[in-house]
């Protein structure tokens, strides 16, 4: 990692985080959430934001699943 490089967050369909080099192509999939820092900050903020790392479709099958589930 380069002394001062800048680091942007991105978010895929499935709302899914990363940090990637701003100086980087946007990854076929994947968009900007609008920050860009360091690689602490762009870490911080992942942190903060992602607070399920299961993918999206899995928690809205797992959701779909509960009322199945609940009447068994």
């Amino acid at each position: 990692m380069a002394h001062g490089e800048q680091y942007v967050v991105m978010v895929n369909d499935e709302l899914q985080y990363a940090t990637v080099p701003a100086s980087w192509p946007t990854p076929r999939g994947w968009r900007a959430v609008g920050l860009t820092g360091t690689a602490q900050e762009c870490a911080s903020r992942v942190d903060a934001l992602w607070t399920d790392m299961r993918p999206l479709s899995l928690r809205r099958a797992m959701a779909d699943d509960t009322p199945a589930q609940e009447g068994r």
